[in-house]
Protein backbone atom coordinates (compact mmCIF):
# COMPACT_ATOMS: atom_id res chain seq x y z
CA UNK A 1 0.00 0.00 0.00
CA UNK A 2 1.06 3.56 -0.72
CA UNK A 3 -0.04 6.85 0.80
CA UNK A 4 -1.65 9.43 -1.47
CA UNK A 5 -0.69 12.85 -0.12
CA UNK A 6 -3.12 15.12 -1.98
CA UNK A 7 -5.09 15.73 1.24
CA UNK A 8 -2.19 17.43 2.99
CA UNK A 9 -2.91 21.15 3.04
CA UNK A 10 -5.26 20.92 0.06
CA UNK A 11 -8.35 18.77 -0.50
CA UNK A 12 -9.08 18.04 3.15
CA UNK A 13 -7.50 21.26 4.42
CA UNK A 14 -5.10 19.30 6.64
CA UNK A 15 -2.56 21.43 8.47
CA UNK A 16 0.94 20.30 9.39
CA UNK A 17 -0.15 18.77 12.71
CA UNK A 18 -2.94 16.68 11.15
CA UNK A 19 -0.70 15.64 8.26
CA UNK A 20 2.05 14.64 10.67
CA UNK A 21 -0.27 12.21 12.44
CA UNK A 22 -1.12 10.51 9.14
CA UNK A 23 2.49 10.42 7.93
CA UNK A 24 3.81 9.09 11.24
CA UNK A 25 1.17 6.36 11.27
CA UNK A 26 1.98 5.38 7.67
CA UNK A 27 5.64 4.89 8.50
CA UNK A 28 4.75 3.08 11.72
CA UNK A 29 2.61 0.49 9.89
CA UNK A 30 5.19 -0.07 7.17
CA UNK A 31 4.02 2.13 4.29
CA UNK A 32 7.08 3.26 2.36
CA UNK A 33 5.62 4.72 -0.86
CA UNK A 34 4.43 8.34 -0.70
CA UNK A 35 2.87 10.00 -3.74
CA UNK A 36 2.27 13.73 -4.15
CA UNK A 37 2.34 16.47 -6.83
CA UNK A 38 3.52 20.02 -7.27
CA UNK A 39 -0.15 20.95 -7.73
CA UNK A 40 -1.43 19.57 -4.39
CA UNK A 41 -1.35 22.84 -2.51
CA UNK A 42 1.07 22.66 0.41
CA UNK A 43 1.52 18.88 0.21
CA UNK A 44 5.18 18.93 -0.87
CA UNK A 45 6.04 21.54 1.78
CA UNK A 46 4.35 19.50 4.51
CA UNK A 47 6.04 16.26 3.45
CA UNK A 48 9.42 17.96 3.44
CA UNK A 49 8.89 19.37 6.91
CA UNK A 50 7.46 16.22 8.49
CA UNK A 51 9.64 13.52 6.95
CA UNK A 52 12.98 15.00 7.89
CA UNK A 53 15.67 12.33 8.12
CA UNK A 54 13.08 9.62 7.46
CA UNK A 55 12.93 10.70 3.83
CA UNK A 56 15.80 8.32 2.97
CA UNK A 57 13.72 5.35 4.15
CA UNK A 58 10.82 5.87 1.75
CA UNK A 59 10.12 5.94 -1.98
CA UNK A 60 9.11 9.53 -2.63
CA UNK A 61 7.09 10.23 -5.78
CA UNK A 62 5.84 13.53 -7.08
CA UNK A 63 4.45 14.89 -10.32
CA UNK A 64 4.79 17.82 -12.67
CA UNK A 65 2.51 19.12 -15.41
CA UNK A 66 -1.03 19.07 -14.04
CA UNK A 67 -4.06 20.29 -15.91
CA UNK A 68 -3.99 24.11 -15.98
CA UNK A 69 -6.13 25.84 -13.37
CA UNK A 70 -7.90 29.15 -13.93
CA UNK A 71 -4.55 30.94 -13.68
CA UNK A 72 -2.73 28.47 -15.94
CA UNK A 73 -0.44 27.43 -13.10
CA UNK A 74 1.39 24.13 -12.56
CA UNK A 75 0.74 22.96 -16.09
CA UNK A 76 2.60 21.74 -19.14
CA UNK A 77 5.48 19.39 -19.82
CA UNK A 78 7.89 21.67 -21.68
CA UNK A 79 11.61 21.38 -21.00
CA UNK A 80 11.81 24.85 -19.48
CA UNK A 81 8.92 24.25 -17.12
CA UNK A 82 10.11 20.82 -15.99
CA UNK A 83 13.68 21.95 -15.29
CA UNK A 84 12.45 24.96 -13.31
CA UNK A 85 9.70 23.15 -11.44
CA UNK A 86 11.82 20.17 -10.36
CA UNK A 87 14.03 22.60 -8.44
CA UNK A 88 10.96 23.95 -6.67
CA UNK A 89 9.77 20.45 -5.81
CA UNK A 90 13.21 19.50 -4.47
CA UNK A 91 13.22 22.66 -2.34
CA UNK A 92 9.73 22.06 -0.97
CA UNK A 93 10.39 18.39 -0.29
CA UNK A 94 13.75 19.25 1.34
CA UNK A 95 15.56 16.55 -0.59
CA UNK A 96 18.25 16.41 -3.24
CA UNK A 97 16.59 13.68 -5.31
CA UNK A 98 13.13 12.40 -6.26
CA UNK A 99 12.63 8.64 -6.48
CA UNK A 100 9.82 8.75 -9.05
CA UNK A 101 9.08 11.89 -11.09
CA UNK A 102 5.87 11.66 -13.12
CA UNK A 103 4.09 13.64 -15.81
CA UNK A 104 0.69 14.30 -14.27
CA UNK A 105 -1.19 14.72 -17.57
CA UNK A 106 -0.17 14.61 -21.23
CA UNK A 107 0.71 18.01 -22.67
CA UNK A 108 -0.69 18.42 -26.21
CA UNK A 109 1.41 21.57 -26.71
CA UNK A 110 4.75 19.83 -26.14
CA UNK A 111 6.26 16.90 -28.03
CA UNK A 112 6.92 13.80 -25.96
CA UNK A 113 10.53 13.89 -27.16
CA UNK A 114 11.06 17.29 -25.52
CA UNK A 115 9.54 16.03 -22.28
CA UNK A 116 11.58 12.83 -22.27
CA UNK A 117 14.83 14.66 -23.03
CA UNK A 118 14.24 16.91 -20.01
CA UNK A 119 13.50 13.91 -17.83
CA UNK A 120 16.53 12.08 -19.19
CA UNK A 121 18.79 14.96 -18.16
CA UNK A 122 17.30 14.94 -14.66
CA UNK A 123 18.07 11.23 -14.30
CA UNK A 124 21.60 11.67 -15.63
CA UNK A 125 22.23 14.49 -13.15
CA UNK A 126 20.94 12.42 -10.22
CA UNK A 127 18.02 14.68 -9.37
CA UNK A 128 15.52 12.00 -10.35
CA UNK A 129 15.93 8.21 -10.05
CA UNK A 130 13.03 7.02 -12.23
CA UNK A 131 10.34 8.60 -14.38
CA UNK A 132 6.69 7.75 -14.88
CA UNK A 133 3.50 8.96 -16.50
CA UNK A 134 -0.06 9.46 -15.34
CA UNK A 135 -3.37 9.63 -17.19
CA UNK A 136 -1.83 8.74 -20.56
CA UNK A 137 -3.76 6.80 -23.18
CA UNK A 138 -2.29 3.59 -24.51
CA UNK A 139 -1.41 5.39 -27.77
CA UNK A 140 0.38 8.18 -25.89
CA UNK A 141 2.30 5.68 -23.81
CA UNK A 142 3.33 3.71 -26.87
CA UNK A 143 4.54 6.92 -28.52
CA UNK A 144 6.60 7.71 -25.42
CA UNK A 145 8.07 4.22 -25.38
CA UNK A 146 9.10 4.23 -29.03
CA UNK A 147 10.48 7.77 -28.76
CA UNK A 148 12.63 6.84 -25.76
CA UNK A 149 13.86 3.73 -27.56
CA UNK A 150 14.64 5.61 -30.78
CA UNK A 151 16.66 8.33 -29.04
CA UNK A 152 18.10 6.10 -26.29
CA UNK A 153 16.45 8.06 -23.51
CA UNK A 154 15.27 6.91 -20.11
CA UNK A 155 11.69 5.71 -20.42
CA UNK A 156 8.69 5.56 -18.13
CA UNK A 157 8.81 2.76 -15.55
CA UNK A 158 5.30 3.31 -14.20
CA UNK A 159 1.83 4.48 -15.12
CA UNK A 160 -0.51 6.06 -12.56
CA UNK A 161 -4.18 5.83 -13.48
CA UNK A 162 -7.66 5.59 -12.05
CA UNK A 163 -8.35 1.92 -11.42
CA UNK A 164 -10.79 0.19 -9.10
CA UNK A 165 -13.45 -2.50 -8.98
CA UNK A 166 -15.88 0.09 -10.38
CA UNK A 167 -13.50 1.74 -12.88
CA UNK A 168 -11.79 -0.87 -15.04
CA UNK A 169 -11.44 0.99 -18.35
CA UNK A 170 -7.64 0.74 -18.36
CA UNK A 171 -7.93 -3.03 -18.79
CA UNK A 172 -8.96 -2.60 -22.44
CA UNK A 173 -5.72 -1.17 -23.84
CA UNK A 174 -3.55 0.59 -21.27
CA UNK A 175 -2.97 -2.16 -18.70
CA UNK A 176 -2.03 -4.79 -21.33
CA UNK A 177 0.57 -2.34 -22.67
CA UNK A 178 1.89 -1.68 -19.17
CA UNK A 179 2.32 -5.41 -18.70
CA UNK A 180 3.87 -5.89 -22.14
CA UNK A 181 6.43 -3.15 -21.46
CA UNK A 182 7.19 -4.59 -17.98
CA UNK A 183 6.13 -1.33 -16.37
CA UNK A 184 4.36 -0.94 -13.03
CA UNK A 185 0.77 0.22 -12.60
CA UNK A 186 -0.04 2.60 -9.72
CA UNK A 187 -3.82 2.83 -9.25
CA UNK A 188 -5.37 5.95 -7.75
CA UNK A 189 -8.98 6.34 -6.56
CA UNK A 190 -8.90 2.64 -5.50
CA UNK A 191 -12.16 3.09 -3.59
CA UNK A 192 -14.00 4.73 -6.51
CA UNK A 193 -14.11 8.10 -4.75
CA UNK A 194 -15.59 6.43 -1.66
CA UNK A 195 -18.20 4.24 -3.31
CA UNK A 196 -16.27 1.11 -2.29
CA UNK A 197 -16.26 2.04 1.39
CA UNK A 198 -19.87 0.86 1.58
CA UNK A 199 -20.87 4.08 3.33
CA UNK A 200 -22.98 5.44 0.48
CA UNK A 201 -26.42 3.86 0.58
CA UNK A 202 -29.08 3.59 -2.08
CA UNK A 203 -31.55 6.49 -2.06
CA UNK A 204 -29.35 8.73 0.08
CA UNK A 205 -27.33 11.71 -1.17
CA UNK A 206 -23.57 11.64 -0.73
CA UNK A 207 -22.55 12.80 2.73
CA UNK A 208 -21.16 16.31 3.02
CA UNK A 209 -17.40 16.37 3.38
CA UNK A 210 -16.94 13.38 1.06
CA UNK A 211 -15.98 13.37 -2.61
CA UNK A 212 -19.37 12.01 -3.65
CA UNK A 213 -21.16 14.49 -1.44
CA UNK A 214 -19.23 17.58 -2.47
CA UNK A 215 -18.48 16.96 -6.15
CA UNK A 216 -21.56 16.60 -8.30
CA UNK A 217 -19.71 15.23 -11.34
CA UNK A 218 -18.46 12.32 -9.23
CA UNK A 219 -21.90 11.73 -7.74
CA UNK A 220 -23.41 11.66 -11.23
CA UNK A 221 -20.79 9.15 -12.31
CA UNK A 222 -20.89 6.71 -9.39
CA UNK A 223 -24.19 7.05 -7.52
CA UNK A 224 -26.52 5.02 -9.69
CA UNK A 225 -28.51 1.82 -9.30
CA UNK A 226 -26.10 -0.54 -11.05
CA UNK A 227 -23.20 0.58 -8.89
CA UNK A 228 -25.27 0.32 -5.71
CA UNK A 229 -26.14 -3.24 -6.69
CA UNK A 230 -22.51 -4.07 -7.47
CA UNK A 231 -21.31 -2.69 -4.15
CA UNK A 232 -23.98 -4.61 -2.24
CA UNK A 233 -23.05 -7.82 -4.05
CA UNK A 234 -19.30 -7.25 -3.55
CA UNK A 235 -19.84 -6.52 0.13
CA UNK A 236 -21.82 -9.74 0.52
CA UNK A 237 -19.15 -11.66 -1.41
CA UNK A 238 -16.43 -10.40 0.94
CA UNK A 239 -18.46 -10.96 4.10
CA UNK A 240 -19.22 -14.56 3.13
CA UNK A 241 -15.45 -15.15 3.08
CA UNK A 242 -14.69 -13.38 6.34
CA UNK A 243 -13.43 -10.15 4.80
CA UNK A 244 -14.55 -6.54 4.42
CA UNK A 245 -15.33 -4.57 1.29
CA UNK A 246 -12.23 -2.47 1.98
CA UNK A 247 -10.06 -5.61 2.01
CA UNK A 248 -11.60 -6.75 -1.26
CA UNK A 249 -11.06 -3.39 -2.98
CA UNK A 250 -7.36 -3.18 -2.11
CA UNK A 251 -6.45 -6.87 -2.26
CA UNK A 252 -8.11 -7.28 -5.66
CA UNK A 253 -6.00 -4.46 -7.10
CA UNK A 254 -2.81 -5.83 -5.59
CA UNK A 255 -3.56 -9.21 -7.15
CA UNK A 256 -3.13 -7.71 -10.62
CA UNK A 257 0.35 -8.67 -11.93
CA UNK A 258 1.44 -5.17 -12.94
CA UNK A 259 0.22 -3.34 -9.82
CA UNK A 260 3.22 -2.38 -7.68
CA UNK A 261 1.41 -0.26 -5.10
CA UNK A 262 -2.05 1.16 -4.53
CA UNK A 263 -2.27 4.89 -3.83
CA UNK A 264 -4.79 5.43 -1.04
CA UNK A 265 -5.43 8.83 0.48
CA UNK A 266 -6.32 9.31 4.15
CA UNK A 267 -7.09 12.19 6.49
CA UNK A 268 -6.79 10.35 9.81
CA UNK A 269 -4.22 7.93 11.29
CA UNK A 270 -6.87 5.26 11.79
CA UNK A 271 -7.69 5.38 8.08
CA UNK A 272 -4.02 4.92 7.22
CA UNK A 273 -3.80 1.91 9.52
CA UNK A 274 -7.02 0.38 8.19
CA UNK A 275 -5.80 0.76 4.60
CA UNK A 276 -2.46 -0.86 5.40
CA UNK A 277 -4.14 -3.82 7.08
CA UNK A 278 -6.65 -4.29 4.25
CA UNK A 279 -4.17 -5.52 1.68
CA UNK A 280 -3.54 -9.09 2.82
CA UNK A 281 -6.30 -11.14 1.19
CA UNK A 282 -4.87 -13.52 -1.41
CA UNK A 283 -7.84 -14.16 -3.68
CA UNK A 284 -8.09 -17.53 -5.39
CA UNK A 285 -8.63 -17.93 -9.14
CA UNK A 286 -12.27 -18.83 -8.47
CA UNK A 287 -12.76 -15.75 -6.31
CA UNK A 288 -11.19 -13.53 -8.96
CA UNK A 289 -13.53 -14.98 -11.58
CA UNK A 290 -16.56 -14.28 -9.40
CA UNK A 291 -15.43 -10.70 -8.81
CA UNK A 292 -15.03 -10.30 -12.56
CA UNK A 293 -18.59 -11.54 -13.07
CA UNK A 294 -19.97 -9.09 -10.53
CA UNK A 295 -18.06 -6.04 -11.73
CA UNK A 296 -18.67 -6.69 -15.44
CA UNK A 297 -22.43 -6.53 -14.98
CA UNK A 298 -24.02 -3.67 -16.88
CA UNK A 299 -27.50 -3.93 -15.40
CA UNK A 300 -28.95 -4.64 -11.98
CA UNK A 301 -30.64 -7.80 -13.24
CA UNK A 302 -27.27 -9.40 -14.01
CA UNK A 303 -26.25 -9.26 -10.34
CA UNK A 304 -28.77 -11.70 -8.86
Amino acid sequence: MGLGCNNFGYVANMDVAASRLAIDKAIEVGITFFDTSDSYGASEDILGEVLGERRKNIVLATKVGSKPNALGEKSGASRGYILAEVEESLRRLRTDYIDLYQIHYPDPKTTIEETLRAFDDLVKHGKVRYIGCSNFTAAQMEEARTTAEKHQLHSFVSSQDEYSLLARDIERELLPLVEKCKMSELPYFPLASGMLTGKHKRGQPGAKGTRLGDKQFLADRFLHETNYAKVERLERFAKERGHSLLELAFSWLLSRPAVASVIAGATKPEQVEANAKAAGWMLSAEEMAEVDRITSATAVGELV
